[in-house]
């Protein structure tokens, strides 16, 4: 039974002839007769009773009515409520992305996604490094915002921010007047380090020399932690530019450059080349593109997160 053959035996119905039903329907009168054969054959029971050139429903052929026109009535409110979902789309997408990120680099797109999409709601899950990428190829969140690179040929990637990772002291603390600090400067400073993550490898990486001299008090997993440590001068610690601003600003905290170049740190959107966007989720893209490291409205409350 398909709604094909609903439509026709709702058409003989209507217009109470088989030639008449044929016409409406652009077919031969012989294949609407086939038609209806499948649909009693199916249904084990016969619809019409054929008297000379007259037809009429049977009992079981009003009964059958009925419900022929409720199928079609739901498909036709199914069709237009997907149709209504591409004029005003609704429903939920998730991101994968780590607390910080979500504070510093993503309330301007948050906010301006719901100007545009008041009826989407937009779920946080608040995931790291490589729990961001898995999240999206298990298909457990829609979009992952991470630190590049990303090399994983299944995710479709795109830089949306960038700024420099910084040694965060504080003020007053003797390397504020440089311009930049190397390695070699840290020796004999109390360290917290981030715990795990893309900036702890590189931060790895650059303290390689002095390895053996660093004296590495904590290592921590909280953005806000690190700066209240630093702040209290439990040691010193390093931050991307864009998530003390705010604390620099005030002059609670300072930053300053690594050397002998700046280490630099690109944050990108990624989400599977094999999956299919609606209008909603082409919108953020858009929008996270456009509005990446733009300020959010004070008092805006746009988010459900989820997870830890």
């Amino acid at each position: 039974m398909d709604l094909d053959q609903l439509h026709t035996f709702l058409e003989i119905v209507r217009l109470k002839s088989f030639s008449k039903a044929a016409l409406t329907c652009y077919r031969t009168q012989p294949a609407i007769s086939a038609q209806v054969r499948q649909l009693e054959q199916e249904l084990n029971t016969t619809l019409f009773e054929r008297l000379g050139t007259r037809i009429s429903l049977t009992v079981a052929g009003r009964i059958f009515a009925g419900y022929a026109e409720q199928i079609l009535a739901l498909r036709r409110q199914a069709q237009d409520a997907i149709n209504e979902l591409e004029k005003v789309p609704r429903g939920e997408l998730i991101i994968a992305a780590n607390e910080a990120t979500c504070i510093y680099v993503l309330p301007g797109v948050f906010a301006e996604f719901k100007k545009q999409f008041p009826n989407v709601q937009l779920s946080v899950d608040r995931s790291y490094g490589t729990r961001v990428v898995q999240a999206v190829l298990d298909n457990l969140a829609d979009f992952g915002i991470t630190q590049l690179p990303v090399q994983e040929k299944k995710l479709q990637v795109a830089k949306i921010h960038s700024d420099e990772i910084k040694l965060l002291v504080p003020p007053g603390h003797r390397l504020t007047s440089r311009e930049r600090v190397l390695p070699r400067d840290l020796v004999g400073e109390q360290l917290l380090l981030p715990k795990t993550g893309t900036t702890r490898a590189r931060l790895n990486q650059w303290l390689d020399p002095v390895q053996e001299e660093l004296n590495i008090s904590m290592e921590l997993d909280s953005t806000e932690m690190i700066k209240r440590f630093v702040m209290a001068n439990l040691g010193l610690s390093f931050l991307a530019a864009s998530h003390c601003q705010e604390e620099v600003s005030a002059n609670k905290l300072a930053a300053v450059s690594l050397g002998p170049e700046p280490m630099m740190r690109r944050v990108g959107l990624i989400y599977r080349r094999d999956k299919s966007l609606s209008k909603a989720a082409l919108g953020f893209i858009q929008v996270t593109l456009a509005h990446a490291g733009h300020q959010m409205p004070a008092g805006s409350q746009l988010l459900r997160a989820s997870g830890s």
